[in-house]
This record gives C-alpha cells, structure tokens and sequence, in this order.
C-alpha cells in the first residue's frame, strides 16, 4: 500500500522557495478526498513527515500543515520538529480559550504559527501576539479587499501570506500591497508524491493505546508490544531522531528510544497511530521471518562470549529485511535511522561482531551448513546451539506474527 501528499511551494518576494505547504491525498487523485480532518492530518503527519522524514534537497525550508481544532488542543504538533515546520491553524478552528491556551504553549515552546484562510474576527484578535503568519485566501476574499487588509494591519509583527495566487497580475497586485509570501498556481501547482506506507498492525495500535491508558506508562510492557512489529519500531526509532537532532549518543535499543521520548509524547505518538488505522498491507512470511531473524540473533549473542549486548543483535536482525518490507534500498532507509555505527556497519557491510552474527543467520537460512560451521568457529558458537537458537525464533516469530494478524 502507499501513502500520498501533494506538495505546493510558498515563495518570498524575490521568488525564491522558502517552504511547501504539505496537503494530505488519498489517492493518485491530486484532489483532498472526503474525509474527517482530523484523521487527514494525523495520517499525512504519521505516513509522510514521521516515517519518511525531510528530503535534504529541501534542506532549510519548512513544510506548512494544516492542523484542525482536535489536533491542536491535543498539542499533536509537538511531534514534530520546531525548526522544520510551520502549524497553520485551519479556518474550521474555532476561536476558544481552549484553542487559544493550545496555541499560546505551543507558541511559547518556539513553533512558528499561521493562521490558515483568515476572516477577520474580533475573537482572534488575542491570537495575534502569538502568530507569525496571517495567510488570505485571494479567490475567497477577493483581491482587493485582501490587499486592504494587509494595507491596515501592517502595525502587526507578522508576515501575510498571499494563497491562491492565479496570475501575474495578482502577483504584482499584492506585492506592491505588502504581501511577504505568496503561494499559488500562478508559480506551480501542487506536486503529487507517492511513496510505499510504514505502519503498524490495527491490533498492535489497540495493545498499545491500553499500555499507555494507565495513570504511569509501563516502559517494559511498551518495549514488548514494539518489539513485535518491525513497522512500529521503524517509525518509533525515525521519530525519535526527529524529535531529537541534536542527539549524541546513538539509539542502540527500543527501551533507550522510549526514555529519550518519555510518557506525554509517547502517548501522543500512540495517539497519532492510532488516529490513522494504517495497516501496512505487507507479505506475511516476509514480515515474519523479519521477526525470526531478530529473535535468532538475540539467542546467538546470549549464547556467545561478545561484547554486543542482546537487545543490539535484535534490533539489527529486525531490521535485516526492511529494504524488501519498504520497497526501497536499505542504505536510504537506515540514513533515516540514528542506529549505532556498529549496528550500521553490521547491516550494510557484516562487518564487526554483529555482522558475523548476521553473517551465520545468512548461511542458516541458506541452508550453507559449511559456512554455518566456518562462523560457528569464529564466534565460539556451537552448531547445536544455532539449531536450537533457530527453533525457539520459529516459534516466538510465529506466535508474535498471529498476536499481530489484523484478521484473528
């Protein structure tokens, strides 16, 4: 299955790209499907921006998203990195003290705000001193008065941003009027982009939203849940280097991921999941042998005298298969991931112990018993023990698999 975003360029005076707004799709129809706002947003947020991350030709600009009133009360846009995005406030949004309070933290956490489609107001008067962004709607408001607004108001310290912009005329029009930044068909149409969708089993969602329903999340039980589900822990390790780029000491556990998150934007991420019911439609032997692979190197290194720890060995086996789960080459994907340089290296190259262990899952399954018995030898493994290491990954893969089957 895949996901879908159409991406329209916002420029500045001079022409020169300063950010796309990203606008959700649900098909190769460049057209907003019917569909619940709420649920737009957080399927764009978790298929497009979490699991896929920023496209470093775009390096410096933002992305603007369009945010409804659920999900900015819900203080969803924390999932996101401060410095790469810009929270536009729908024109759906109502005015409250509950909208207000949302945007006035999340203000003061340093995102920047926009207001989407603005009609003056008197309501959204006290929202100003906390907005970055006045955007006017052209075709709604019509050229002229949207100038005279921009005209009135340019004692507020905010950039008005010119939406639907169709001609070189309403160009020329709003720039001498004042306008900042403009968007529109007159400088390109939005562009379609199709990418394969990363997302967690339904019922895994379902287990995890329990987890975190308790008054003090249970870290371990969480760490249990993801384990199991080789798309969660994907998106779980992309965001948590989202969320923190100025990380020093690299992931190298699911238990260390959740630390670094913590329990409110733990339970917001949930939340997001939850939100967008994207069960990734995947090979169900591939997925599971995703899961064997993982297990089987964790019972080696528990077996061998290395110095890598158990957890490191599963996280790698787990991720062994994740260019042909994701349809894409496995150098891109683990650019996405801050995993350690000896859980890189094992992934890419087989090198380090890792590898090794990697290397005799390799000539395991491809039934290459003297090339088994060859890396048996270098990590002071015996046969057996890999025989038996094998049965028990069999067995918890295919229990965790039927935990994790949509259709049980």
């Amino acid at each position: 299955m895949f996901s879908y975003v159409a991406r329209q360029p916002i420029f500045n005076c001079r022409q020169q790209t300063i950010g796309h707004e990203l606008l959700f799709r649900d098909g190769e129809c460049n057209a907003f499907p019917v569909i619940d706002a709420n649920e737009a947003t957080c399927r764009l947020v978790l298929e497009n921006y979490m699991a896929i991350g920023d496209d470093r030709s775009y390096k410096g600009q933002r992305n603007f998203i369009n945010f409804p009133q659920g999900c900015l009360v819900n203080l969803m846009p924390l999932l996101l990195p401060k410095n790469k995005v810009v929270i536009e406030i729908l024109e759906t949004c109502i005015p409250n003290d509950e909208l207000f309070l949302a945007i006035k933290y999340l203000y003061h956490k340093g995102y920047i705000i926009a207001l989407d489609d603005f009609e003056y107001d008197v309501r959204w008067q006290r929202f100003f001193r906390y907005v970055h962004i006045i955007k006017l709607d052209l075709v709604i408001l019509g050229l002229e008065k949207a100038c005279d607004f921009v005209r009135n108001n340019r004692h507020l310290k905010v950039k008005f941003l010119a939406e639907k912009v169709e001609t070189y005329n309403d160009f020329q029009t709003t720039l001498k009027a004042g306008f900042d930044l403009f968007q529109g068909y007159y400088f390109s149409r939005p562009e379609l982009l199709k990418r394969r969708k990363v997302a967690p089993s339904e019922l895994t969602t379902i287990q995890l939203l329990q987890a975190i329903s308790t008054e003090s999340v249970d870290f371990s039980e969480i760490e249990s849940i993801i384990n199991r589900d080789v798309s969660l822990s994907y998106l779980l390790l992309r965001y948590v280097n989202n969320a923190n780029p100025r990380l020093i000491d690299p992931i190298s556990s699911f238990h260390q991921a959740l630390v670094y998150l913590g329990e409110d934007k733990l339970r917001i991420f949930v939340g997001v999941v939850a939100t967008a019911h994207a069960a990734l439609d995947k090979p169900k032997a591939l997925y599971t042998l995703s899961l064997q692979r993982a297990k089987m190197c964790e019972k080696l290194v528990n077996h061998s005298k290395l110095s890598v720890q158990p957890q490191q060995a599963f996280l790698m086996g787990m991720f062994s298969l994740l260019d042909a789960l994701l349809d894409s080459s496995l150098a891109d994907i683990l650019a996405l991931l801050k995993l350690q340089p000896m859980i890189q290296a094992a992934l890419l190259h087989r090198q380090g112990e890792l590898g090794q262990v990697l290397n005799l899952v390799d000539a395991f399954d491809q039934a290459d018993w003297s090339q088994v018995a060859i890396v048996c030898c270098g990590l002071g493994i015996s046969e057996q023990q890999v025989q038996d290491g094998y049965l028990q990954a069999v067995v918890w893969a295919e229990q965790s698999a039927q935990i994790n089957d949509p259709r049980k």
